[in-house]
This record gives C-alpha cells, sequence and structure tokens, in this order.
C-alpha cells in the first residue's frame, strides 16, 4: 500500500516528474500493415488542409499519452495509432513537434478521439486499450477492422462514444462528431489505378474532403514503385525458373550421355565376348592373340 504523502511531499514528487523530453515517444512496435500509420497520416493531413489557421488543436500519429502514472513509471498509459486534441496548442516547442502527449504538460486535455488500426496481429484494440481510453476519459474511440473484424465478431468501422464511464457502440456512417463539426467514416476510390478504402473526415452533407494532391501523388508514386518491385521480382522468379530449366537440360543431357555410353560400353563387350567364343570355336585361345 502507499504512504500517504503530505502537501509538500506530493509538489516535490510532481517536480520530479520526467517530462517530455525524457519520456519515450513510442514502443517502436514495426507495423504489420502499411495503412496502420499512413490512414492516421492521411487524416492528419486532411485536417492541416481544412483547419490550416486554426492553432489549438493537436493530432498525433503513434504517439504515447501519459497520465501521472505513466510519467512516474515512464511508460505511456496508452500509444495510439492516431488521436485528436482540441483546445491545447498546435506547436508546444519552437521548430520541433512533440515528442509525446503528456497530460500534465497539456493542461490535462484528454484527447477527444483515438483511433485504432487493427492489424493481423491484434493489439488488444477491443480489450485493454479500450478500458484504458475509458479510464482516460477519450470521449469517441474509432476502431477501423477492415481485414480481420470477423476474427473479433465487429464490424470494420465502428465508433464507441463514452458515456458515463463506459463506450456505447455509435450508428452511421460516416459517424457525426459536434464538438469539431466533423464526420469522420471510409471511403472507397481509385488510387494509381487501384481501387483502395481509406478513412477520411466528412463535412456536414457527408462528403468526404478529398486527400491533398500531393497525397494523391505520393501515394500513386509508392504504387508505381510497388508494381515496378512486383514486376522486377517476377522477372527475377521467371530467370530463375529459367535457370533451373536449364539445369534440369543440362543434368538429363549428362543422365543420357552417360546412358549412352554404359550402353556403348556393353554392346562393345558383348561384341568382344562374342568374338572371342568365335575364335575358341576356332580353335583360337586367348594366348594366341
Amino acid at each position: 500500500m502507499q504512504p500517504h504523502l503530505t502537501k509538500p511531499e506530493l509538489e516535490l514528487e510532481e517536480l520530479e516528474l520526467p517530462t517530455s523530453d525524457d519520456l519515450p515517444c513510442s514502443d517502436e512496435t514495426p507495423v504489420d500493415n502499411e495503412y496502420q500509420n499512413t490512414i492516421p497520416n492521411w487524416l492528419l493531413a486532411i485536417l492541416r488542409q481544412i483547419w490550416g489557421e486554426r492553432q489549438d488543436w493537436f493530432f498525433g500519429v503513434d504517439m504515447g499519452i501519459y497520465d501521472r502514472e505513466g510519467q512516474r513509471k515512464r511508460t505511456p498509459a496508452v500509444i495510439p495509432d492516431g488521436f485528436l486534441s482540441i483546445g491545447v496548442q498546435r506547436r508546444k516547442r519552437e521548430g520541433r513537434g512533440r515528442l509525446s502527449y503528456v497530460l500534465k504538460e497539456e493542461n490535462e486535455v484528454v484527447p477527444l478521439l483515438a483511433f485504432e488500426f487493427v492489424s493481423k496481429t491484434y493489439g488488444q484494440e477491443y480489450d485493454q486499450k479500450m478500458a484504458t481510453y475509458a479510464r482516460l476519459g477519450v470521449k469517441y474511440y474509432v476502431i477501423y477492422n477492415p481485414e480481420y473484424s470477423r476474427r473479433h465478431q465487429h464490424k470494420p468501422f465502428e465508433v464507441y462514444q463514452l458515456v458515463q464511464g463506459s463506450y456505447q457502440l455509435q450508428s452511421g456512417e460516416p459517424f457525426w462528431i459536434p464538438e469539431i463539426e466533423l464526420g469522420i467514416g471510409r471511403v472507397q476510390g481509385q488510387l494509381g489505378g487501384i481501387a483502395e478504402e481509406w478513412l477520411a473526415w466528412h463535412n456536414e452533407a457527408g462528403m468526404p474532403y478529398p486527400l491533398p494532391e500531393e497525397l494523391i501523388q505520393q501515394q500513386e508514386e509508392e504504387l508505381t514503385q510497388t508494381r515496378q518491385r512486383a514486376d522486377q521480382e517476377r522477372q527475377r522468379a521467371e530467370q530463375e525458373r529459367q535457370r533451373a530449366e536449364q539445369e534440369r537440360q543440362r543434368a538429363e543431357q549428362e543422365r543420357q550421355r552417360a546412358e549412352q555410353m554404359e550402353r556403348t560400353i556393353a554392346r562393345e563387350r558383348l561384341e568382344k565376348s562374342r568374338l572371342l567364343e568365335r575364335l575358341r570355336q576356332l580353335g583360337i585361345e586367348d594366348e594366341q592373340l
């Protein structure tokens, strides 16, 4: 049981808490799906486009959120794929962005929304993380599970709202968030000539805000590079197949040559044996040859 601290002791403990400069900014766990980082960055890019003049918001991507306990333990309470806070400074450090989101340094402003992308490796999005977000007081929790929703018996896109300390699944897509006058939902379209699905912010009419042109161009370039790499892999595989076929043909030719030589040697031995037999019949012994 933790001993009761006096007010001076509490104040001293507060002063000794590590700052965002001292705390790990993420767990550096590699993602197993490219969209786990791509989609939050797209959501951020759209906000930069539509909220370009606003300075009272922050959208973090793969960044640790620290409450007081996390500060003391130097362990983030949670590391969302993405989160949105309203009523905080857009830039905290001159020339540099935040390293982590420390509630104490943000005037205890809890993120309004947290976003998680469910990938092949389950990250407790429906269990431990949901409980943590509820404990922190995150009002909206968005879970995007495009590939593995059946595995968890959930829908591909779900929004939960915190009501009296627990999350309740909401209906409607795009889901409207009155605090920011934006909706969030899925979008389907063509990127680089390939049909894709992603999440986007929507206006009041339910229309999605488009991706910035530079993002579209970047995605198309990445898709082109991916196709080129795939073509190169196919070409390498074809070359390997051809080399393997050539090796097989060479081995077959060697086998045939060996068999032919064995047959030739056997035939020569047979002919020699027959010749010796005829000579013996004529009275000519081997020693006379």
